[in-house]
């Protein structure tokens, strides 16, 4: 899935780092040395946050409107998009061993031009759920 949200950027006092949170998703925060970094990192923690609501079945706020999302006056606030697809796919890289059932001449015939089933499977699958 996909979703953008506000996330807001607070300098410290002593402006040696932002702090980031997206205020539509309880305790998504984090801290950054930079804005830059700030926001690689509130990036990366709402998507983790997304992908443990949706695994879990939490409900997902929508997100409020920017003009409506409260802040201080030193704050940045920004558009940040998350892709839990993408994000699931470039962190969980662990493999799981599934069974399937091929037609007996399929394999055979996979087989003998050595084509890793497998493979096929994982690169059929990203381009239909359009990960890449």
């Amino acid at each position: 899935m996909k979703y953008i949200y506000t996330a807001v950027f607070t300098p410290a006092e002593d402006g040696t780092a932002y702090y980031a949170r997206v205020p539509d998703l309880p305790g998504c925060i984090t801290t950054g040395f930079d804005l830059e970094d700030a926001i690689d990192q509130i990036t990366d923690a709402m998507s983790a946050c997304l992908c443990a609501a949706e695994d879990l079945g939490m409900p997902i706020a929508p997100p409020t409107p920017q003009s409506q999302v409260e802040h201080g006056p030193d704050a940045i606030c920004t558009l940040i998009r998350a892709d839990t697809l993408a994000y699931r796919a470039a962190t969980d890289t662990r493999s799981v061993r599934k069974n399937v059932s091929l037609p007996a001449w399929m394999a055979e015939m996979a087989d003998k031009r050595r084509i890793n089933c497998s493979q096929v499977l994982q690169e059929g699958l990203r381009e239909r759920l359009g990960v890449r």
